[in-house]
């Protein structure tokens, strides 16, 4: 594994909420907890807590345990006229100067001085998106000479826990090769 030197990113925000809506809450810091994801907030467990995916298999393992979603999307969207800020998408953690969704399987942020989240897949968005604002779900699931593309950030599991704040830095190791292109997870 080669880390990257100097951090490549920052952390614009984070977010929380207790209960299962579909925007978080911002705050000023949030604890990840190795093995289960962001304390106090709704999707955090060994198993998985998105409604969905409960009804159909309680006992899978939780790969969705913290939701990264890139400012510089957030910042095109609301170009576009969708109201989208930080938390609105149900992101854990709003990043800065990290492009997410090209990054390997397995790649490890390193968050501020002690936290280690390891990337699992792609999120899969779902129609609360239009909720949010009519056709953000189009915009942001899309086919494209036969791929589909989902730009609605990415899921990982957190490997080491600690607080992340606002400003802290983000320093990215990839996996070994040969690199796995992530998927909807």
């Amino acid at each position: 594994m080669s880390p990257v030197e100097d951090p490549t990113g920052t952390i614009a925000a984070v977010h929380r909420s207790p209960g299962h809506t579909f925007s978080k809450q911002p705050h000023d810091e949030i604890r990840l907890i190795a093995g289960e994801g962001v304390e106090g907030d709704a999707h955090r467990g060994e198993t998985v807590k998105h409604r969905s995916r409960v009804a159909a298999d309680p006992t899978q393992p939780n790969l969705r345990q913290v939701h990264l979603v890139p400012s510089e999307l957030q910042a095109t969207l609301r170009s576009e006229g969708f109201p989208v800020d930080p938390g609105a998408m149900g992101e854990n953690i709003t990043t800065e100067g990290i492009d997410l969704n090209p990054l390997p399987v397995g790649t490890r942020l390193r968050l501020g001085p002690e936290a280690e989240i390891e990337l699992t897949g792609l999120r899969n968005p779902c129609g609360q998106l239009n909720g949010l604002a009519p056709g953000l779900m189009k915009r942001l699931v899309y086919n494209e000479n036969g791929t589909t593309i989902r730009l609605g950030g990415v899921m990982s599991v957190v490997i080491t826990g600690g607080v992340v704040r606002p400003g802290d830095p983000i320093h990215v190791t990839l996996p070994p090769e040969p690199h796995v292109a992530m998927e909807r997870v």
